[in-house]
């Protein structure tokens, strides 16, 4: 929000908003979510502004509302208006606000994790690090599988913890082979699992989502 309003938005936080119900969803638990996802449909119908979200993974979840509420048109409609307004923060900034410079500064070397969400199911692939690359003093460094997923994956990295935690430990080993000073990405989920792997490894390497880093002076 602070980042938003640096950039000369005027934003508008609704407080009766609540969990877009992606935990839920992605449990299979899909007719337990649809309450709370016409809950928040008629929050943020409260005004016609552009939704703002800093994580990949709730904005594909609330942009996917339509397809949970297929069998009552009228809430699927409601839906379409809002997944409309739905926007990733790197898109908003770099494609309806027209910026790629934010006048951030963040001396370093630093990796960019794109997570599965923004990545593959948003398509959201050039904004962030279009972003990034116009941060004062970072160098971004590219690694070896940078585009393979985590293995956070929701309740996979709890169905599956064997796999997830293979999956994740080949991750920061790739990421460590380019000796980065900051780890960077747009989901906070990614970023607890990432993080939290070389927290147990005892690296000393600092996670940052990209609202954090554009923030940055």
């Amino acid at each position: 929000m602070l980042l938003l309003e640096r950039l000369g938005c005027r934003v508008h936080f609704p407080e009766k908003q609540g969990c877009c119900g992606q935990p839920a969803i992605n449990g299979g638990y899909v007719q337990d979510a649809i309450p709370g996802m016409k809950k928040l449909i008629t929050v943020l119908e409260e005004n016609d502004f552009p939704i703002i979200s800093p994580a990949g993974s709730c904005t594909y979840a609330i942009k996917s509302y339509a397809n949970w509420l297929s069998e009552e048109p009228e809430w699927a409609e409601r839906a379409n208006r809002i997944a409309e307004r739905m926007f990733d923060l790197t898109t908003f900034i770099v494609r309806h606000l027209g910026m790629t410079d934010v006048g951030a500064r963040l001396p370093g070397k630093a990796v960019y994790h794109p997570s599965c969400s923004l990545f593959r199911k948003l398509g959201v692939t050039e904004e962030p690090i279009m972003l990034l690359n116009h941060v004062e003093g970072l160098e971004l460094l590219p690694f070896h599988a940078q585009e393979t997923c985590c293995g956070f994956g929701g309740t996979f990295s709890v169905k599956m913890a064997e796999i997830s935690g293979e999956m994740v430990k080949e991750k920061v080993s790739h990421m460590m082979e380019a000796k980065p000073d900051y780890l960077i990405g747009a989901d906070v989920s990614c970023l607890i699992n990432i993080g939290g792997r070389m927290h147990r490894e005892g690296i000393p390497v600092k996670v940052m989502h990209i609202a954090e880093v554009l923030m940055s002076r």
